[in-house]
């Protein structure tokens, strides 16, 4: 039998987590929002310049895929996932070296922090195609070739990574499936594409878009 939250503890949590609250700044905001998307450009080009292989996965792609619909729709994230073939594993990671990103594994997963003093995540997450990104996964990652190039990088194409959202199912993974739906990009005829569990998972979403 579990012990029960001890309140004093949520209390010293509480005045901790008070106690570093900076003031309120739509300049971080901004500025949070303007590092990331500085780091997927850096990690981009470095890529494309080295000649490797990559599609951008996540949400940056699902921002990127909205925003073709409406821009006002598009979500902003915190992680930069990058689809790569293993063995070219090598050559993106001295491409990343190169750009100023250090190499990690943060709970099992490669990643590059952005600087030899990167908070985790301030990274580039690595995902490799092909290979599954959790042994229970039902499905693997897609291949880097089921993408198209964007006007500044290499993107997931919109099945495989609606696939790649209904397979991780994570509470964001909803939420960035449910940012698809809304603005079109999937309707009623999707869930036929997928083998189970993913399309019922999807028929899920469709029929209850707001959750």
């Amino acid at each position: 039998m579990s012990n029960p939250r001890c309140p004093s503890k949520d209390l010293w949590l509480y005045l901790t987590v008070m106690s570093t609250l900076g003031p309120i700044s739509l300049d971080r905001m901004v500025e949070a929002v303007e590092l990331v998307r500085e780091r997927l450009l850096r990690a981009t080009a470095a890529l494309d310049k080295a000649g490797v292989p990559y599609a951008v996965a996540g949400g940056n792609a699902v921002a990127a895929w909205v925003s073709r619909i409406d821009r006002s729709a598009a979500r902003t994230t915190q992680d930069v996932d990058i689809l790569l073939r293993r063995d070219d594993f090598d050559r993106a990671s001295n491409a990343l070296s190169g750009a100023g990103f250090v190499h990690a594994k943060i709970l099992g997963v490669k990643v590059f922090l952005d600087g030899p003093n990167a908070k985790g995540r301030d990274a580039v997450h690595i995902l490799f195609a092909g290979e599954k990104v959790r042994p229970d996964y039902a499905t693997a990652a897609p291949e880097v070739l089921e993408s198209e190039k964007d006007a500044t990088f290499q993107v997931l194409g919109l099945e495989p990574l609606v696939r790649m959202k209904l397979t991780s199912y994570r509470r964001k993974d909803q939420v960035h499936l449910q940012d698809l739906i809304g603005v079109g990009l999937i309707d009623a005829t999707w869930p036929a594409r997928f083998s189970p569990p993913l399309d019922a998972r999807l028929r899920e979403l469709i029929a209850d878009p707001e959750g």
